[in-house]
């Protein structure tokens, strides 16, 4: 059977309710933003050169590493852009990972371990995942059967992992004041957060956090504030709260700016969000 791989989709949304996967191979990679979604992220490394950055950790990958990452977590890959760039992601939703095994608490003990980055050669997640990315792109009858059974396999095997696995020392936080800069921020996202007033804060030049945020997280200080506010205010929407509680929960000044906000980065509005 000839290899089937996906063009490239810069959507940070699920089409699906369960699951979705993608088998992608670029020979020239776009930039990706920093970014994150409202769904759990496997993504299996295949080949390329790529430094990927994970809330201020970063990782460099080698062939057969795997990345599990949170609905909460920010990230993005630093692709070399002279090689090929190879990848399986797989998204799982919030709902579907609780309810196909919820005696084993998959979201917990895969995806909130403090741990990104695990190799997984000497298992069975290599084949099991290529192998759920091929039944998943089969119209043939039984092919989704047969891929909700390898999805739940391979969660097994992911589970295994995170309780074994190696290469979490290929993480490195590139400065103690980063990291933090950025536990602050997670802890008062909804205060006042400007560039001066973290730089009073911890002591430190506007100039030189500017360019030690940038450097580790991928993205400017004021962006990463946004985006974490946005992150609450998303799951916020979610729990039934109005838009205009929300946006006074999550430190923006006005309504305007949060909704512009939002709907540039998750392409709906504030009230749409809710109703989803």
């Amino acid at each position: 059977m000839a290899k089937r791989t996906h063009v490239f989709d810069p959507r940070q949304s699920m089409n699906r309710p369960d699951f979705e996967i993608f088998h992608y191979q670029d020979a020239k990679m776009q930039e990706v933003a920093l970014h994150h979604h409202d769904f759990y992220e496997v993504y299996y490394f295949l080949g390329g050169r790529v430094e990927y950055l994970v809330e201020g950790r970063s990782y460099t990958l080698l062939s057969d590493d795997i990345l599990l990452i949170n609905p909460m977590e920010l990230h993005r890959p630093n692709v070399a852009p002279d090689e090929a760039y190879e990848r399986i992601v797989l998204w799982i939703s919030r709902e579907y990972l609780n309810a196909i095994a919820p005696e084993a608490d998959l979201a917990h003990r895969c995806f909130a371990t403090g741990r990104n980055l695990y190799h997984c050669a000497h298992t069975q997640i290599p084949v099991l995942i290529r192998r759920l990315a091929g039944k998943a792109s089969d119209d043939a009858p039984g092919s989704e059967l047969a891929a909700r059974g390898l999805l739940l396999e391979l969660m097994g095997e992911l589970l295994r992992l995170t309780f074994g696995g190696e290469r979490d020392t290929a993480g490195r936080e590139e400065t103690p004041l980063v990291s933090e800069i950025l536990r602050y921020i997670g802890a008062h996202y909804a205060e006042p957060l400007t560039l001066d007033a973290l730089a009073a804060r911890f002591f430190v030049s506007k100039s030189n956090l500017s360019h030690l945020f940038r450097r580790s997280v991928g993205t400017s200080l004021y962006r990463y504030v946004v985006l974490k506010r946005l992150q609450h205010a998303r799951q916020m929407l979610a729990e039934g709260m109005s838009p205009g509680e929300v946006f006074r929960s999550c430190g923006f000044h006005d309504y305007a700016n949060f909704y512009r906000a939002f709907r540039d980065v998750y392409g709906i509005s504030p009230n749409e969000a809710v109703s989803l």
